[in-house]
């Protein structure tokens, strides 16, 4: 079986640290996902709604309840969901006292929401001085840095392409795309998990707290540095370059005879061993191939004489000729990576229960591996405030008094 088991219960290094989780969609649940894999416990408090991702699916055909779609069920995995209004008073006071009894909170509402709501920042930092608040935007936090952008909404497509990575990426002949993966909510994502970190360090220190914001915007030029310099040292404008690289030779994905292949040669040793396995021994020391500059220079021909190779061959034989000798790597789709035996050894698929005792599903598991205190899926993700009673209950509220909520409304 690829996939492995849920772990008996948190072991990483972030247990004990209580994280107040009141994301949604995509960038805010993957940062606190990636505490609570690590051991953190993460209450993610929803709106009586439900956070907006929730409901969208996509569901099995076994599954009866649909108390959550796939989409939720990837990023919101070892948490537990508290349902609050806040926009009543109970609500707003029960926000309150949860903040007080937690070492992180986290949200990626626009500028001010919080505030409005009277459980922003400066509310919660009155009640718990010793609070990590972190925020995700599209365009920052005023408290770190005003921008001309910050009332402006953000998506995952928007972040990308002012950022940076949109112009870079794209087809040989200029056309640019977005990156497959939601990058523009994920970096930021991950981003904001490293920052909070670091916060908890501090806090651990000398026993302060404070703000912390990931603009998605910043975080995808972040990520793009090397159109940053690029553009400083020579005033190069990047443009996309398809699947090779600008400034190495062979880094690109080659054609084979049943589908295509990561091939990477761009040292001196790495090329003649390529040279050698594709009958080019003639390239080693021909003047337009001897060196990585020479070889990008003449890509095309580099390119060529893999292709030629590479076409008249399977993916699979291309690796068992290549594989630990020459970096390579067929082009796989999931169907392939629920078969990899990589993905196998590495415990990177976890079959996670459904809530109503249905068909298991699978979701991805922690890529941050520690020995000593080992990241893990303990817990299936949670109904729609299937732990308020018990969480309200640890910091002295009853469930009872939510009653002034309104069923059915968002923040």
């Amino acid at each position: 079986m690829t996939s492995a088991p849920l772990a008996p219960g948190p072991t990483g290094p972030l247990r004990g640290v209580r994280v107040i989780d009141a994301t949604q969609a995509l960038a805010g649940p993957f940062c606190t996902m990636l505490l609570a894999d690590l051991g953190a416990d993460v209450v993610k408090v929803e709106p009586p709604a439900g956070d907006m991702t929730r409901f969208g699916g996509p569901f099995t055909h076994e599954d009866t309840e649909h108390a959550y779609g796939g989409y939720f069920a990837s990023i919101n995995r070892n948490k537990r969901s508290v349902v609050l209004d806040l926009k009543t008073p109970f609500g707003r006071d029960a926000m309150l006292a949860l903040s007080e009894h937690a070492n992180v909170f986290v949200e990626n509402s626009k500028v001010g929401v919080m505030d409005g709501l009277g459980v922003g920042y400066e509310a919660m930092r009155a009640r718990n001085p010793r609070l990590v608040y972190a925020a995700i935007r599209g365009f920052g936090d005023p408290r770190t840095g005003t921008s001309p952008y910050q009332d402006w909404p953000a998506y995952d497509v928007v972040a990308q392409a002012m950022g940076g990575a949109v112009a870079i990426t794209g087809t040989a002949q200029g056309e640019t795309l977005r990156c497959g993966p939601s990058i523009g909510d994920l970096y930021p994502a991950t981003l904001t998990a490293y920052g909070i970190a670091a916060a908890l360090l501090h806090q651990a220190r000398y026993g302060e707290g404070q703000f912390l914001d990931v603009a998605m915007y910043d975080g995808i030029l972040a990520l793009c540095e090397a159109v940053v310099y690029r553009y400083s040292y020579t005033g190069q404008v990047t443009r996309p370059t398809g699947n090779g690289h600008p400034a190495l030779s062979p880094f690109d994905l080659f054609p084979t005879a049943d589908g295509s292949c990561a091939i990477a040669a761009p040292t001196e040793k790495h090329w003649a061993v390529l040279c050698e396995a594709i009958g080019r021994r003639d390239l080693i020391d021909d003047d337009r191939t001897r060196t990585n500059r020479e070889r990008v220079a003449n890509a095309p021909l580099v390119r060529e004489a893999i292709s030629v190779w590479a076409t008249s061959r399977t993916s699979a034989e291309i690796v068992d000729i290549l594989g630990g000798r020459v970096p390579v790597g067929p082009v796989q789709s999931a169907a392939d990576l629920f078969a990899d035996a990589h993905v196998r050894a590495r415990g990177m698929l976890v079959e996670v229960p459904q809530p109503d005792g249905s068909r298991p599903v699978v979701l991805p598991g922690p890529p941050i591996t520690l020995t000593a205190t080992p990241a893990g899926i303990h817990r299936r993700p949670p109904r729609l405030g299937e732990h308020t009673a018990e969480v309200l209950a640890e910091v002295g509220l009853a469930v009872e008094a939510a009653s002034d909520g309104a069923p059915g409304e968002e923040w």
